[in-house]
């Protein structure tokens, strides 16, 4: 998992970091953003630009983050329609779903 994104996400979603990302890997649920950690080629212009400072380096993550390596990887897992690694976020667009801890 190369980058992150945190709590400080939840129900804000600039999307900024979607603008900036060339690899198209930043997903959004329902209310939050998600990085495809398969497709991240980490090249870190996404975490300079999220003005509520969401997005961390997996090896940079406040030890009250942690669970939110393991909750962005997952989403890609969940719902009715698995999104796994489709290959950009442009072409899915709104996921429709959150992972349910992000959604509780």
């Amino acid at each position: 998992m190369p980058y992150v994104i945190t709590q400080a996400c939840v129900d804000v979603m600039d999307k900024s970091c979607m603008e900036e990302c060339p690899a198209d890997c930043i997903y959004e649920g329902d209310r939050m953003l998600y990085i495809q950690p398969d497709e991240c080629v980490e090249c870190g212009r996404c975490e300079p630009v999220c003005p509520q400072i969401s997005i961390f380096h997996h090896e940079d993550l406040p030890e009250d983050s942690k669970q939110f390596e393991r909750i962005n990887a997952e989403f890609f897992t969940l719902g009715t329609e698995p999104l796994g690694s489709p290959g950009g976020a442009r072409k899915v667009g709104k996921a429709g779903h959150d992972h349910p801890e992000v959604g509780a």
